[in-house]
């Protein structure tokens, strides 16, 4: 098992100070091939990585372990683009949450507009589901036209039967990237048709595409169906890795002459899925070619090790008027993240909370999160929680800490003069 040395790296702030962000602890490992303790690859700078030996010629690219989220390989990864059809991941997913939340359901059937015929159906030009004009179709066989025809007709009935109108649904869509962790992406319809206001990062596919295979895995199923037929029309899945790449079952493909070809897709081997996100391509062939170049890649260099085994207590936090000084903190998962084989590498991880924290603590209250490090990117990050309950402490516990605060606040003041 590798070595490590855990440091503690505690600064005490004052109480006027606590929304501020504190790193409380650091964990430096070197890494040996065999260990079993892992690093994750970067996660935030621009730019492929260096020391990778890899390369691809999409402009836009990353590459992700769906199980812990790690990086593995980035390039511009959140740079701001047109997503094209891509963004219908976007649209689903809101439709996905609709239906779990019971306001939608499968059977429910939603009409063909004229506005959604015209601007998405047949006389378009674009891809469609040939839904005929003022049919009604159930949510479920829209879906499906989404999904596996990239029909614009299909998402355009969806926004109108949810929202009214593709401006509401946008704006909900807008929202509910917020909800689900994506900071940048903006929308300004449900297709991906050209939109000054449709903007995205392949970061950001690639975790909107993670949060569609563990959230929804019965929907999610939909995205590997090869073939659909409607209103007489077969038509086949666009996705060109699922019969070119062995164990990939989803997601989506999109082009616009704006942001050029892109592919977001997931492929399953050995246990191990991987979600790769490509944005920029001039040429549907290479997006095919590229996009299984960085996943054939991935699982051949890499593998899943763990960092931290669930409910391990990975640090401490310090405690301010508490019982104790401090509250221990765990994940109820383990940390897991993914390795280069044969590749001896350093990894760093920090608790990160806002402190000092005030008593009491409940067990299982969240209190931070814990980030790995590989140089100077968050490959990972983590929630972590109480390991167990902190009550508040006596009247003189709490004004010793009351005290020792006010010293350190004087002395930083005075540092700073």
């Amino acid at each position: 098992m590798a070595g490590f040395a855990l440091v503690f790296s505690t600064i005490p702030r004052t109480l006027r100070a606590l929304p501020r962000v504190l790193a409380v602890a650091a964990l430096s490992v070197l890494m040996a091939a065999p260990a079993p303790l892992a690093l994750a690859a970067n996660n935030s700078v621009q730019g492929a990585k260096k020391d990778e030996g890899f390369h691809t010629d999409a402009p836009y690219a990353i590459l992700i372990d769906a199980d812990s989220g790690s990086v593995l390989y980035e390039k511009a990864a959140d740079q701001l683009a047109a997503p094209s059809s891509m963004m219908k991941l976007m649209t689903v997913e809101t439709v996905f949450n609709e239906i779990a939340a019971g306001r939608v359901k499968l059977t429910d059937q939603f009409p063909i507009s004229e506005n959604a015929w015209r601007r998405g159906g047949a006389p378009s030009g674009g891809s469609t589901m040939f839904a005929a004009i003022h049919s009604r179709v159930p949510v479920e066989d829209l879906l499906r036209g989404a999904i596996i025809h990239s029909g614009n007709d299909s998402c355009i009935a969806l926004a109108e039967g949810i929202a009214g109108n593709e401006r509401a649904f946008a704006e909900m869509l807008t929202k509910r990237a917020r909800e689900i962790g994506l900071a940048q992406a903006t929308f300004g319809n449900s297709n991906g048709l050209p939109d000054p206001r449709n903007l995205m990062s392949v970061r950001e596919l690639a975790t909107l595409a993670r949060h569609i295979v563990r959230t929804y895995p019965e929907f999610y199923k939909m995205f590997g169906e090869r073939e659909f037929t409607w209103n007489k029309i077969r038509q086949f899945n666009r996705n060109p890795l699922l019969t070119t790449m062995p164990g990939a079952d989803g997601l989506k493909t999109g082009f616009t002459k704006e942001g050029g070809y892109g592919l977001v897709g997931s492929a399953e081997q050995n246990g191990t899925r991987l979600i790769v996100a490509i944005n920029g391509m001039s040429d549907p062939d290479d997006r095919a070619s590229e996009a299984k170049k960085i996943l054939e890649w991935g699982f051949h260099s890499f593998e899943t090790r763990p960092l931290f085994e669930a409910n391990q207590v990975i640090g401490f936090a310090k405690l301010f008027g508490g019982e104790k000084g401090s509250v221990a903190l765990a994940s109820p998962k383990s940390v897991r993240v993914m390795v280069q084989r044969n590749v001896n590498e350093k990894v760093i991880a920090r608790i990160v909370y806002n402190g000092p924290l005030r008593a009491p603590v409940q067990e299982g209250q969240q209190i931070g999160t814990v980030k790995v490090w590989r140089g100077s990117a968050v490959a990972l990050e983590m929630p972590l929680y109480a390991k167990q309950a902190v009550g508040t402490g006596t009247l003189t516990q709490r004004a010793f800490d009351g005290a020792s605060e006010l010293v350190i606040g004087l002395v930083r003041g005075a540092v700073k003069m």
